[in-house]
């Protein structure tokens, strides 16, 4: 067996174990689940054995994986530790909170976060960093980032978490003239195009219709950025879900999402570890981010 095995296939590992599905594990590192479970069958071939079993009750961890899959947590835990105190070490002079943010987040809720951060009890500086959602989840747990803004799409275990804001969805649709609300069964007729999962985006929209049990009809294409998907649908290939701040402008024609006569919305949350040297920082941050999201 090689002496090296991959970090990213133990963190995945880790993370089926904590979700006990590689479903919601891939959701968490912002994969796909073919890219997840290759890299647990490269860690299991490494290992010389299965570490899970798969059945239509769910995944289990066989005799094998209950005696691995701690000392693989315990193991991921000392290498984040390393990281952390190196960073403590070496920054202790610096006072910032290095923020993470996803592409979906919207420039009015960065500029409250400026706000809030001057406005701490001893102000910092605020570095920010745009990546996606498997970048900024591998650079907290790294110790890498401070704290980041995410759509709460999927669960981060052991970290701490505030819904920090709130946006409506809108559908732009091809030949769309007037701001009519549509409900989500009628826009579930239509066709959808999405982007990458990387931004959180096609997470949402997937998880909304199956929490609705509707079918997700799509473009066989992939749009890359919020603009093409605009795009697009002037050209007549398909709608567009998006958060009402990522239209490129108020002008774009657009439909509020309504489902049984509420406004659809996304949410967004402030995420960090409780074991950060600025966890009374980020609390603050956080707190005082959420006490403004709309009731």
């Amino acid at each position: 067996m090689p002496e090296r095995l991959n970090v990213e296939g133990l963190r995945y590992a880790r993370a089926v174990a904590e979700t006990k599905s590689f479903s919601a594990a891939a959701r968490a590192y912002g994969v796909t689940q073919p890219a997840l479970s290759n890299g647990i069958a490269k860690l299991e071939e490494r290992l010389g054995d299965r570490l899970f079993d798969r059945s239509p009750r769910g995944v289990t961890r066989t005799a094998f994986g209950a005696r691995v899959l701690p000392l693989i947590a315990r193991a991921l835990e000392a290498l984040d530790a390393v990281t952390a105190e190196a960073r403590r070490l070496t920054e202790a002079g610096e006072r910032k909170i290095r923020m993470g943010l996803s592409p979906l987040i919207g420039s009015r809720l960065v500029a409250r976060a400026f706000s809030m951060v001057q406005n701490l009890p001893a102000p910092l500086d605020l570095v920010l960093r745009e990546a996606n959602m498997r970048e900024l989840r591998d650079c907290l747990t790294a110790g890498q980032l401070d704290i980041i803004l995410i759509p709460a799409v999927s669960a981060m275990p052991r970290f701490e978490r505030r819904v920090v804001d709130v946006e409506p969805m809108v559908v732009v649709s091809p030949g769309t003239a007037d701001a009519t609300p549509v409900e989500l069964e009628e826009a579930g007729k239509e066709s959808f195009i999405l982007v990458p999962d990387a931004c959180g985006l096609t997470t949402f929209t997937t998880q909304l219709f199956s929490a609705h049990e509707m079918p997700l009809r799509t473009y066989a294409g992939e749009a890359a950025t919020y603009q093409v998907l605009e795009d697009w649908t002037r050209l007549g290939l398909g709608s567009a879900m998006l958060p009402h701040s990522k239209l490129t402008s108020p002008d774009v024609p657009h439909r509020p999402l309504l489902h049984d006569a509420r406004q659809v919305r996304i949410s967004f949350e402030a995420v960090w570890s409780p074991d950060s040297p600025l966890a009374a920082d980020l609390l603050r941050l956080a707190d005082g981010l959420a006490a403004a999201v709309p009731r």
